[in-house]
């Protein structure tokens, strides 16, 4: 499903912490760029503004293959002592059932059912106190807001990816691609190439493709670029606001919420996306969520500039 609403009370986000001196992990994927055409003339879900295709101009740009790691966020906060926002206003959203039912502070949020409020839910406790990241810190981090993602991205000398980069990147540059790795959907039980939910959402998990939840971050083949994850196990920030501009009035009223709630992108869905309820694990989908909103299926990946001012060339929304 797409990610749960925006905290109650906007926030001015914090500056982002001083970089570590702009060096580059070895293992980036230098990507060539050029004219791409991003966007679908088919759009599943006309509102989210996921059409029409339209053209846009990549410039060359360097990305990491997989999503930030627990491992590599913990180095982050070692370094810089930077305190998320999830740890500042004490609670993030996690799916209900990773939460046992007598977990203090378990609340239900306004909006969908299936998600907890759960005081004390941090990326280093992610379904709540007492949970730890044993075994984890090749999975992606999550509760992480888009403001936290951009202070990590800034202390490792990156960015967050503009939209158009990030459909580029997961597209393997090839333009009118449904899914990262071609055009066949996913079922249950014999075609799994991503991390998303098998079975009945949200009651019934067969976790058929092996993980319940997050998966390391080099699961699952890569795609024609050599980025691992493109689709399903955590959503991605990217840097654009949430703009949709459509004639049609779910879509103007989709895009004055957005506007009004300071809502940015994310792309690329996550390990509770099914075709039944939320098909946004195609490479054209996409949602908006506050800047300051973290949850248990959330995280990012961080690109960097070659030269020039990198980025698109074009006005996309």
């Amino acid at each position: 499903p797409r990610p749960a609403p925006a905290r109650d009370a906007p926030r001015q986000p914090p500056p982002p912490p001083a970089s570590a001196g702009g060096a580059r992990p070895g293992r980036l994927v230098t990507l060539p760029g050029g004219r791409f055409r991003r966007g679908t003339d088919t759009p599943l879900v006309p509102h989210d503004g996921e059409g029409p295709a339209r053209p846009v101009t990549i410039e060359p740009f360097a990305i990491d293959p997989h999503a930030v790691t627990n491992d590599s966020f913990a180095a982050f906060i070692a370094a810089t002592g930077t305190t998320t926002e999830a740890e500042r206003h004490g609670w993030s959203l996690v799916f209900r059932g990773f939460v046992p039912r007598e977990t203090p502070g378990r609340l239900s949020p306004d909006g969908p059912h299936w998600w907890c409020r759960v005081e004390g839910a941090t990326w280093r406790e992610p379904e709540g106190p007492g949970s730890t990241l044993q075994g984890r810190g090749d999975h992606p981090v999550v509760h992480v807001s888009w403001n936290d993602a951009r202070s990590y991205a800034a202390w490792a000398g990156g960015r967050l990816p503009t939209e158009a980069e990030w459909e580029y990147a997961a597209a393997g540059g090839q333009s009118g691609l449904i899914y990262p790795w071609g055009d066949r959907a996913p079922n249950d039980d014999t075609f799994l190439p991503c991390n998303i939910w098998q079975g009945s959402f949200p009651d019934r998990n067969t976790a058929a493709d092996g993980f319940p939840a997050t998966a390391p971050v080099s699961a699952f083949a890569p795609n024609r670029f050599g980025l691992y994850n493109m689709a399903g196990n955590v959503w991605e920030w990217c840097a654009d606001p949430f703009r949709v501009r459509s004639v049609s009035r779910s879509a103007r009223m989709r895009n004055a919420a957005g506007l009004a709630q300071g809502e940015k992108v994310m792309k690329g869905g996550s390990y509770l996306c099914h075709p039944s309820y939320c098909h946004r694990y195609r490479i054209a989908a996409r949602t908006g969520v506050g800047a300051d909103t973290s949850v248990g299926h959330a995280g990012f990946r961080v690109v960097y500039d070659l030269g020039g001012r990198g980025g698109e060339q074009a006005v996309l929304y």
